[in-house]
């Protein structure tokens, strides 16, 4: 019986606030700013597709067949487009699973329950771009446990579109000898006391899950400062209460990162030569 899961959830229900903030020396055209100034950082135009369309290509050459958005109820651009993708394919489905307010990751994960029943899945971040090696590896590792992918942040530096002032601030990953998840640092001062054999590993957020994350989410309080269900805390409080491992599995691999509209630009230029193996609906402009 194989261990490779078949599941990824989206997360897609983000407020997209930062990308709303202007940025000094940006020209964007009239379709990318209108979705840039909505913070809706999925559907900012590349090369005449979605920003999220590439996500969803990468996660199909990753061999995953079954994808779950999760979004706001009243996004309804959002899903008439991919549920237009969704039943033109006949290779791969997409549904919806609805965050009834942007409360936190652990809260948007806990909306994908109905979705994911008794299975394994991988969850990724609308706005991040993750190579096929990245998500393969965790599609095919062993069953039973959970895992994060562990950049490595020389490699991100080297191959994604993360400057390294940003890289600096990202949350370091914390291992024990078995690389075994201690803690997911946010925001170090030091990262380099959290270096493994001279490399420090950040979170992107790329994990698979077992079912127990649902257990956690559930049962965790919202962070006293932002006031959300964050899912660092959700994966500290699966690993305290042993209701599954987790592996980190280090990546020496580059992410696209959508977070700002100085990102556009860039990432329409890096990605202009990707061919997408999906029609874009009928519908879309």
């Amino acid at each position: 019986m194989s261990d490779a899961v078949n599941k990824a959830v989206i997360l897609a229900r983000g407020l997209g606030t930062r990308m709303q903030k202007e940025a000094e020396g940006v020209e964007l055209d009239e379709q990318a700013r209108k979705a840039a100034d909505a913070g809706a950082k999925a559907l900012i135009p590349i090369g005449g597709r979605p920003f999220l369309d590439y996500g969803i290509q990468e996660l199909l050459d990753a061999g995953f067949s079954e994808i779950c958005l999760v979004v706001a109820p009243d996004n309804s651009v959002l899903r008439d487009y991919y549920r237009g993708v969704s039943d033109r394919s006949q290779h791969f489905t997409i549904s919806f699973a609805y965050q009834a307010q942007p409360e936190g990751t652990a809260n948007a994960v806990a909306a994908a329950q109905d979705f994911v029943g008794v299975d394994e899945f991988v969850m990724v971040n609308c706005d991040n771009l993750y190579s096929v090696p990245a998500l393969r590896t965790l599609r095919e590792s062993p069953a039973g446990s959970c895992y994060l992918a562990g950049f490595d942040r020389d490699a991100m530096v080297a191959k994604g579109n993360i400057e390294p002032e940003r890289i600096a601030r990202f949350a370091a990953v914390q291992v024990d000898a078995n690389w075994n998840l201690e803690k997911i640092v946010e925001k170090p001062e030091r990262p380099e006391d959290y270096m493994v054999d001279g490399t420090v590993y950040v979170s992107m957020n790329l994990f698979r899950f077992t079912p127990a994350i649902f257990t956690a989410c559930d049962a965790i309080d919202r962070d006293p400062v932002r006031g959300e269900f964050e899912l660092p805390t959700a994966v500290q409080f699966m690993m305290d209460h042993g209701l599954a491992p987790v592996r980190v599995i280090p990546v020496a691999e580059g992410v696209f990162d959508m977070t700002s509209k100085a990102d556009i630009g860039p990432l329409q230029q890096r990605l202009i030569e990707r061919r997408l193996s999906f029609q874009r609906t009928l519908s879309s402009k």
